[in-house]
C-alpha cells in the first residue's frame, strides 16, 4: 500500500499523533514514554507560548489506513535570529521500519521547510532547548529518561539513508553513587562557601521554592545556557510555562540552591527521582492509576535523574558546583539511591563533563542532532 501524509487539522487526528509516540513503545523496556496531558500541552497553541512565535506543522504518515509515522516541523524564528541562520526544526518524530514511510515523512517536512525560505533542516528538535532534543545512536538497551527521547536502532539509518549529516552529539553518564560521601569534598564546599559568602537554601515545601526561587533559576538558565547549541532566551510567558509544567513533582532533598549574601541564586542543581518504570506502567494516562506509579518513584527509587546544573559564569572555575554536590550526594546516599543519569550534555561542554571525574562513572548512551541542506 502507498503512503499517504496528512497534515493534522483536528483534535482526533491531534490525539493520533500523540498517542502514534506512546503506542510505539508500549512494549519496550527502556523507553519513557510520556504522558498524553504533557504532550498535549507543550503541542497545542493557546498553551505553549513557544507556538504563538514559531512557526509549526505536524504530519501523520498512513498506511493501509493505519498510522505508521508522524513529524513535527517548527520554524523558530527567534533562534533563527540569533544564531543568523535559516534553519526549520524538525521535532516528535516516530515512524515503523519502512523506508517509504521515512521518505514521505521528511520529504513533507522539507517541501514545508524550503517554501518558508529556510536553507537547512535540523532535529530531532523541539520549540526550545527545554523539549526532548538528539536521537539516540548509542544505547538502545539502557533506561530512559523523562527528559530523552528513546528511539529504536532503525531510525538512525534511515536518517543517514535520506542523506542527514552529524550536527552535533550529546553524552549521557551513569554516575555512580558512592556509599559514603567523602568527607574531602565536604570541606572543599565549606571552604568555598566561607570563602564567597554562599549560602545553600534549605526548604520546608515545594511552594516556597516555587515562589521565590523559580524565576531566578530560569533567570541564570537563560544567562548561562544562552551560548549553547539551539538555545534561546526564555521570555516571562516560557518561563511560566515551564515553572508549571516541570515544578509539579520533586523532592526537596533532591534540588539545591546556592545564593550570595543578597539571595541571589549563583547556582543551582535539580534531580529527580527516575520516573521512567512510573511512566512504563502508566502507559501514557495519568488517571486513573498513572498518579500512583508517578508518587511511588518519589517515595521509593534506587534511581535519581540529574535534569539540571548551572553556576553564574562569574563564579564558575570557583569550586562553587562542589557546594552542589555536597548537598545534593549526602541526601541521595541517604535515601537509597544507587545510580544518578546526567541527561544530555553537549559533546563540546568540557566544563560539564569534567565533574563526573570524581565518581565512578560511565558515558552509556550518546544522541545526534541530524542536519541537512535544504
Amino acid at each position: 500500500m502507498a503512503v499517504t501524509i496528512k497534515e493534522v487539522s483536528n483534535k482526533k487526528e491531534f490525539e493520533e499523533f500523540i498517542w502514534f509516540g506512546i503506542n510505539l513503545y508500549k512494549d519496550n523496556p527502556y523507553a519513557a514514554p510520556p504522558l498524553f496531558m504533557d504532550d498535549s500541552l507543550n503541542l497545542k497553541k493557546g498553551s505553549n507560548p513557544a507556538l504563538d512565535f514559531c512557526d509549526t506543522v505536524f504530519y501523520l504518515a498512513y498506511k493501509d489506513s493505519k498510522v505508521v509515522g508522524r513529524i513535527a516541523g517548527i520554524i523558530n524564528p527567534r533562534a533563527n535570529e540569533s544564531w543568523n541562520q535559516k534553519y526549520a526544526r524538525f521535532g516528535w518524530v516516530d515512524f515503523i521500519d519502512d523506508p517509504e514511510v521515512t521518505d514521505a515523512l521528511f520529504s513533507s517536512v522539507e517541501k514545508w521547510a524550503k517554501e518558508k525560505g529556510m536553507e537547512q533542516l535540523h532535529g530531532p528538535m523541539g520549540f526550545t532547548d527545554f523539549d526532548h532534543e538528539g536521537m539516540l545512536i548509542e544505547g538502545y538497551d539502557k533506561l530512559g529518561t523523562l527528559a530523552t527521547i528513546y528511539n529504536y536502532p532503525y531510525y538512525p539509518e534511515h536518517m543517514v539513508r535520506m542523506g542527514y549529516t552529524k550536527d552535533i552529539d550529546f553524552k549521557e553518564y551513569l554516575i555512580k553513587i558512592p556509599e559514603a560521601y567523602p568527607e574531602r569534598f565536604i570541606r572543599m564546599a565549606e571552604i568555598v562557601k566561607q570563602k564567597y559568602g554562599l549560602e545553600p537554601k534549605k526548604f520546608k515545601s515545594r511552594k516556597e521554592v516555587v515562589s521565590n526561587y523559580a524565576l531566578k533559576i530560569f533567570d541564570l538558565l537563560n544567562l548561562c545556557y544562552k551560548d549553547l547549541y539551539g538555545f534561546t532566551k526564555l521570555d516571562e510567558a516560557q518561563i511560566n510555562f515551564y515553572i508549571k509544567l516541570f515544578f509539579n513533582f520533586f523532592r526537596l532533598d533532591t534540588i539545591c540552591i546556592v545564593v550570595d549574601k543578597e539571595d541571589n541564586v549563583v547556582a543551582f542543581g535539580i534531580g529527580m527521582p527516575s520516573f521512567t518504570k512510573a511512566l512504563q506502567k502508566a502507559k501514557g494516562k495519568l488517571f486513573p492509576f498513572g498518579w500512583y506509579h508517578m508518587l511511588n518513584a518519589l517515595r521509593k527509587n534506587d534511581l535519581i535523574d540529574l535534569y539540571l546544573m548551572a553556576v553564574h559564569p562569574s563564579y564558575q572555575n570557583k569550586g562553587v558546583n562542589s557546594i552542589l554536590f555536597a548537598e545534593i550526594m549526602p541526601a541521595a546516599i541517604k535515601n537509597g539511591y544507587k545510580f544518578a543519569e546526567s541527561n544530555p550534555e553537549l559533546e563540546t561542554n568540557l566544563k560539564m563533563s569534567s565533574q563526573w571525574g570524581n565518581f565512578e562513572h560511565e558515558n552509556h548512551k550518546r544522541r545526534r542532532v541530524f542536519i541537512k541542506t535544504l
